[in-house]
């Protein structure tokens, strides 16, 4: 084996795995440049989703949850939770934490205005548009 490979031959495979290479990150650079501005979602940011991601900020609620995979991985990820619940059961929800059951991970009292939960739920419908590429795979998060 040592006799057919030698150092010009390696040189050879270096430098054609390298140029390889450089084409493909070029080739898959201007693909996502050419795919960027047909997924852009800023046209439906209005100030209630702006003053609801202000609330996701200062109540910390990264802390516990995630959101398109970022984020604490110990409630539920709320990425697409607008489509699995709806904005009213949201509400709701927030509005009756803690549920006190035994056992169960609870989510604190945040005492939110009428306003603000609208403004949240604002934002988690902007976040559950947001093209994730079929991401998460499956529609519970």
């Amino acid at each position: 084996m040592s006799e057919s490979f030698t150092k010009s031959t390696a040189r050879n495979i270096f430098w054609g795995a390298a140029v390889f290479s450089f084409l493909l990150f070029l080739a898959l650079t201007f693909d996502t440049t050419a795919a960027l501005p047909k997924r852009d979602n800023r046209a439906n940011l209005t100030p209630e989703v702006v003053r609801g991601k202000h609330l996701w900020e200062t109540n910390n609620c990264i802390g516990c949850h995630t959101l398109l995979g970022e984020g604490a991985y110990f409630a539920p990820e709320l990425g697409n939770v607008y489509i699995r619940r709806g904005g009213d059961f949201i509400k709701a929800w927030m509005k009756a934490q803690p549920t006190g059951a035994p056992g169960r991970r609870q989510m604190p009292q945040f005492n939110l205005t009428e306003e603000q939960l609208t403004d949240l739920v604002a934002f988690l419908k902007y976040a559950s548009e947001i093209n994730t590429e079929k991401w998460p795979p499956n529609i519970e998060g």
